[in-house]
Order: C-alpha cells, then structure tokens, then sequence
C-alpha cells in the first residue's frame, strides 16, 4: 500500500507555511471565490502563487477548494477562474457542483479533481458514478462507519480522503440553514455563524419571556454543539482500511492548532509506517490536547455516536495553553530570538516552546527587549517585535505558549 497522505488545513499563507514545516504531505486551500469558508483569510492570486512555490520547493502538494453549490451568476466568472487554477499549477481541486465537475473535466481533463465530503458520498455505488466521471479522489462523508469505508474501497479504483481531525457539524454533512435564518450568512455558502454553538433555553409558548434551562446549569444549554472529531488512535484501522488521505479540519482555525495537530499526526503516522503497528504515545494526545478544542469523540467511526457525540456542558471550549509567541528568527552568536507577540507575556513566565520537530522544551523568559535593545518587563502590544534570550537555537515558525491558570 502506498503511504497515506496527510493533508492538512491552510486558510491563508502563514497556515500554510506552518502546516508544511509541521509535517503535512498536502494542503488545502481556497482562493477568494468559490470556496465554502467566507470566514478564512483565504489567497490572492499572487499569494497561491506564493504557496505553491513554497509547498512545491518542499515536496509538498496544494489543492484548492471550489467547492461551492454555484447559482447561474456563478458560472460566468468560473471558466476564468479554473484556468488560472490549471495555470498556476495547482496539484488538484476540490468540488461538489456536478456541473462544475462537467465544465473543469471538459476544459482541463488533466487536472486531478478531488470530490468534497459536501457531496455526501456515503455508498459504494456513488462512489463508483463519480469514478466513472473522472473524479480522481473522493473525500467521504463524515457520517460514515469504519465498516461502510472497508466496503467502499475494494468497488473502487479511486483515491479515499476522510477528515480525521476537527470540528463536526450538528447537521448532516453541514447542511444547514440555522445561521442563515437567524444571522442571514449562508452556511452552505461558506458564511456559517456557527448558530449551533450559542447558549439557548426553553420557552414554554404560554409564558413569554420565562427562559427555562435544558441543560445541567442555569446558563442554557449548548445540546446543538457536536464534539470534535479526533481520530488520532484509530489510524492503523483507518489505514487498514485503505484510507489513502487522512485530512485535518481548520482552515478557520490558529496557527497554533495547525501546528499542534499536523505534528502529532505527522509523528504518529511516521510512528506506524516505519514499524508496521503503532505504539501509541500519549504526548500525540497530550499535544492535540493543548489546543483549543471541544471535547473529543470518534464521531460516526464505530456507529452512530447519539449522545456522545454531543456537548452539553456550558463550556465549550477547553483551552489549556495560551499562545504567546511566534519565532521570526535566531542571532546565534548573541542567543536572542526574535519573537512576534500574539498574547501576552513577561519576565519570569514559564512556557513551552513548540519546534516543527523534536518534542517541545521548557523555558524560563529572563528577559526582554525590544527592536532598539531597550529593556521592556512585559510584551503587552499585539505583533510587537521583541527578542528574548533562549539557550539553544530555534527554527523559524518554532511557538511559545503559556499554560493558563
């Protein structure tokens, strides 16, 4: 079996930077259209350029999403488009419309076209249909079982891409209309509000504004939030099953989750395919544990998962580490690293240091300085440029965070 590819989320040009040296094979991305995540940062054309010579000068792929349901107003500006994506060389595209797939399979019958999760594949035989249309790698549905995957890909000839890591939605496939009723953004137009995850109560219709809780607490109740996915222990059945790409959700999400969840997936998968089984190791865990996340679950892995697939608790997030820091540089000959402030921080704190290889390091800030070498106690200011003396050299994209209280 060919080793399974990792590919990992970047929603805009420093994600992908830091999904690449963290250990992705693939990245995904979207430009400024037809990409079903309005909330990304998302590329220019010139910063998929960008990407692509970085990713590429790595060995690493980069695939684009156009993955939107298009409406007739659409199609006029996506011809254009796809021949820029073919012209810029990109490893494939993501799509769902079946007459996007009909106009890219006509006009560049050599692009690899990847069919998104949005289009529910969810059996063998719509697994087979799209083969039979040209589509070179199917990412399934969520909603399916380990069981329905082991029956899907000995009928098929084609690549099979599953999320194995991030946010779930409490609608089939993200179908929803939610946000769009209460916010007016579209979820299925890449504008989700992320409705599902507010706090609500119960309103008896004879008792106008009388809230009545639902839940465990008197804050209301978050039953509508699913659990985040983590499929970290399961890989050797995932690849048993003949998985040929393991994807990472979040191109929402911070530097700092890209870089904690592509290592450890990056060191457990390197783990089983050097070894022929994998030995868990509970710092994989632990680090995917120090982002910010929702409780996790094995979603639709071993069943339907009913309740505990869902959170009830009135806090959603759990959140050990605060991310502090972002290395821009090292001058070894007087040990200061320059470091990109993102929370704050001050002499004395403790914190960790997150390297794209090598298990994270402990250290203590002694000191600070800013760009002109002044002596500062604290770095309060978002983006402020400091240095601070560290003990051993550090590669750039290397992070600090601080454990919270």
């Amino acid at each position: 079996m060919k080793r399974p590819e990792l590919l990992a989320p970047a929603g805009d040009l420093e994600k992908l930077k830091i999904a690449v040296l963290y250990g992705a094979d693939a990245v995904y991305i979207g430009g400024r259209h037809f990409s079903l995540r309005a909330g990304a940062g998302n590329f220019s054309e010139a910063e998929i350029a960008e990407g692509l010579r970085f990713a590429h000068t790595k060995g690493v792929r980069v695939y684009v999403a156009v993955n939107i349901f298009a409406h007739n107003q659409d199609l006029g500006l996506l011809p254009d488009y796809l021949d820029l994506m073919q012209r810029l060389g990109v490893d494939g595209v993501i799509v769902s419309d079946p007459g996007v797939i009909s106009l890219l399979r006509k006009r560049h019958p050599d692009l690899p076209v990847h069919l998104s999760t949005q289009a529910n594949t969810t059996n063998w035989a719509a697994a087979r249909f799209w083969e039979e249309q040209g589509i070179s790698r199917i990412i399934l549905s969520r909603e399916l079982s380990l069981a329905e995957i082991k029956e899907i890909r000995p009928r098929v000839g084609v690549e099979l891409e599953m999320f194995v890591h991030g946010a779930m939605c409490i609608a089939y496939s993200g179908r929803c209309l939610l946000s769009s009723y209460l916010t007016g953004r579209g979820a299925n137009k890449g504008d989700c509000a992320q409705s599902c995850r507010w706090k609500y109560a119960l309103v008896e219709e004879n008792r106008p504004g009388e809230y009545l809780p639902f839940a465990e607490d008197e804050r209301g109740s978050y039953i509508l939030s699913s659990r985040d996915l983590c499929l970290i222990e399961q890989l050797p059945e995932l690849i048993g099953a003949g998985v040929n790409s393991f994807k990472i959700e979040g191109r929402m999400k911070s530097i700092h989750y890209v870089a904690g969840v592509v290592k450890a997936y990056r060191e457990a998968l390197d783990a089983y395919w050097a070894g022929g089984a994998l030995s868990f190791d509970p710092v994989w865990l632990e680090e995917i544990g120090k982002v910010s996340h929702r409780e996790y679950t094995t979603g639709f892995l071993f069943g339907r998962p009913g309740a505990a697939g869902q959170h009830c608790h009135s806090k959603i997030y759990r959140r050990r580490y605060s991310f502090i820091g972002l290395v821009r540089g090292y001058d070894a000959q007087t040990g200061l690293a320059t470091i990109e402030q993102r929370n704050r921080f001050a002499v004395g704190d403790e914190v960790e240091i997150l390297m794209p290889t090598g298990r994270p390091v402990q250290h203590r800030i002694k000191a600070i300085y800013d760009e002109e070498g002044n002596v500062l106690e604290i770095a309060p200011h978002p983006q402020q440029i400091v240095k601070i003396p560290v003990d051993r050299e550090l590669a750039v994209y290397s992070m600090l965070r601080k454990p919270l209280e």
